[in-house]
């Protein structure tokens, strides 16, 4: 789905989740957000966000009906608050996110090198190697990038503010663009 409306998401909904009704609160709330990064897929669960994702909305929602809930479907009272943090973090008035983060769609792996990004201080960077260091796997620099570049929260679990080195700021699940964005945003204009 490309137009991103509510009333395509709605139809999607429908479709694909054959437990959705209209009127019953949904087990995990979906929806998108337009940012300044680019299209955001939303995925809220009564444990909190489970996606914030550059993903096709297709991809997120089959990964979140097989790993959280089939019972999808748009919550405003859930998304609203989620789309206001990110809001404000993309105008520069939020640091800290005060949303809870739901890691399940990660692997055990990923949800450790995960929780170690969630100390990782507004306006700063680390490395790969730092965080294999800081997890005790500090061979581990593959699979942290592998964990990072599968990050199911992107943004709200800052995995932008990991840089491959001092002069290299390596990949991010939307794009360099996004992350060199992210990074500014946040008052970094290159690693160091």
């Amino acid at each position: 789905m490309s137009s991103g409306s509510s009333g395509d998401l709605d139809a999607l909904l429908r479709v694909t989740s054959p437990t959705y009704v209209g009127d019953r609160h949904p087990d995990v709330a979906f929806g998108v957000h337009e940012g300044p990064v680019g299209r955001l897929i939303l995925a809220v669960s009564g444990r909190g966000v489970a996606a914030c994702s550059y993903e096709d909305e297709n991809v997120v929602f089959e990964r979140v009906a097989r790993g959280v809930s089939s019972f999808i479907g748009p919550d405003p009272r859930r998304l609203d608050p989620v789309r206001r943090e990110l809001d404000a973090y993309f105008s520069g008035r939020l640091r800290t996110f005060t949303t809870t983060v739901d890691l399940q769609l990660a692997t055990p792996f990923a949800r450790t090198v995960l929780q170690m990004m969630l100390a990782v201080p507004y306006g700063t960077v680390t490395t790969y190697r730092e965080i294999a260091e800081r997890i005790g796997r500090p061979r581990a620099l593959r699979a942290v990038g592998n964990a990072l570049g599968a990050n199911p929260v992107c943004v709200i679990v800052p995995c932008h503010r990991v840089v491959e080195s001092e002069d290299v700021l390596g990949g991010y699940a939307g794009g360099t663009t996004a992350k060199e964005r992210l990074l500014r945003i946040e008052g970094r204009h290159r690693p160091r």
